[in-house]
């Protein structure tokens, strides 16, 4: 459940409002050499979210032994960074039918892929689609709901124009699968 947000108080750490005459400096800031996304609480807010996605900001507060309001400033932080991206839930598409999952390398034709893009954008078995470099244009991640079934959806992806070539690949195991976690904590101790 997404966590409520509070109006912004003037003064308060989400105010929009200058605190006082506001300076250009005179040079550029240096490039940050550290990471400037998250730190430390960040971090163990991240993962209490990811661990208990329901909880509240007052249950993260007194767990973190913080201010709701730090809690509350951190969340809307990370959420205008893009840190955090959602609070919706994770759907395994094998549980609601859809137990195959295949990744397809395609390769387009040139100045086609908007159009590309569009049209896969209408196909609900694709899952994610990312551009990419290489042998192929853009990899896409699809779902079916049996072998016999995917070739429904392979010929669905491939069934548009600017489609020239495609290879597929299906999954036999995900021994690794998705995962934030170690990341985020490396991110945070840096």
């Amino acid at each position: 459940m997404p966590p409520a947000h509070a109006p912004s108080s003037p003064g308060s750490p989400n105010s929009q409002e200058p605190s006082g005459p506001q300076s250009t400096p005179a040079t550029p800031a240096a490039p940050a050499t550290q990471n400037d996304t998250i730190d430390a609480l960040d971090g163990r807010l991240i993962r209490l979210l990811a661990e208990e996605p329901r909880i509240g900001v007052l249950e993260c507060s007194r767990r973190l032994q913080v201010a709701r309001g730090t809690v509350q400033a951190r969340l809307d932080r990370l959420q205008a960074k893009g840190v955090i991206g959602g609070f919706g839930p994770e759907v395994d598409p094998a549980a609601i039918g859809y137990p195959v999952t295949a990744f397809a390398t395609l390769e387009i034709s040139q100045g086609q892929g908007a159009d590309v893009r569009a049209h896969l954008a209408r196909v609900p078995e694709v899952l994610e689609l990312h551009t990419i470099t290489g042998i192929g244009d853009m990899l896409v991640r699809i779902v079916a709901r049996s072998n016999a079934d995917l070739q429904r959806v392979i010929d669905r992806v491939v069934g548009f124009d600017g489609i020239v070539r495609s290879s597929t690949a299906i999954v036999l195991e995900n021994p690794v699968p998705y995962r934030i976690l170690p990341l985020v904590d490396q991110a945070a101790a840096e």
